[in-house]
């Protein structure tokens, strides 16, 4: 995955074609906002357009350590446990509800840590868009429809948060992640995933490498 720079769209669609075309890289990870801006910001619209025409993978992982919650709770680790699954939540909300993803309908984006708190929340974002009309502004569909159209990691470290996923999404939008080399990085995370009981061999094989293959055409 590339490294681009966000906070210039024009330059970032030059670096992601020069990586993906050129260099043979399948996509790029990026962090949740490029200078605190939000990606349904138009600017970034190009961009999204030109990743989905080369088939590049966006891979969604906060750069540091701040978060939405850093300013409210600097302590505990909080920023990074709690934070970095808001995070994910609204970028999900910014992709779907800025209707990015009904104009670009095959770009292909995955959401680090299961994508945070997306799946718990989606009803409560569902009945936003039923009953607020600025919540439908620009999406003929609530938000749960939205949700198979993205790639989670299975990186949730417990059990019964990454079966919730599995039910919610879909096991053909999950895909292996470990989060290492950072402290927060699951132990033995193959171990960890072949020994769960509630999935199925199938399911944890394709979580294990057979989602990842189809998904970056290997």
């Amino acid at each position: 995955l590339a490294q681009i720079p966000m906070q210039d769209p024009t330059a970032a669609i030059a670096e992601l074609d020069r990586a993906v075309n050129r260099l043979g890289l399948v996509g790029a990870m990026i962090n949740d906002t490029a200078n605190g801006r939000t990606y349904d910001e138009p600017e970034f619209l190009p961009l999204w357009k030109a990743a989905e025409q080369m088939g590049a993978l966006m891979f969604i992982h906060q750069q540091g350590g701040d978060t939405l919650v850093t300013p409210r709770l600097n302590r505990y680790h909080l920023p990074n446990t709690i934070g970095n699954l808001v995070d994910r939540a609204v970028t999900f909300a910014s992709f779907v509800f800025g209707g990015v993803m009904d104009t670009c309908p095959d770009l292909k984006i995955c959401l680090a840590h299961g994508g945070g708190y997306t799946c718990y929340g989606i009803g409560r974002m569902d009945r936003g868009w039923q009953v607020r009309p600025e919540a439908r502004v620009n999406i003929p569909k609530p938000p749960s429809a939205y949700l198979g159209r993205f790639y989670y990691d299975c990186l949730t470290h417990s059990e019964a948060a990454l079966r919730f996923l599995i039910d919610t999404v879909g096991v053909d939008r999950v895909v292996f992640g470990t989060d290492w080399p950072f402290d927060m990085a699951a132990d033995w995370p193959v171990s960890w995933l072949l020994g769960l009981q509630s999935l199925t061999q199938d399911e944890k094989e394709a979580i294990l490498w057979k989602n990842s293959h189809k998904l970056l055409n290997v």
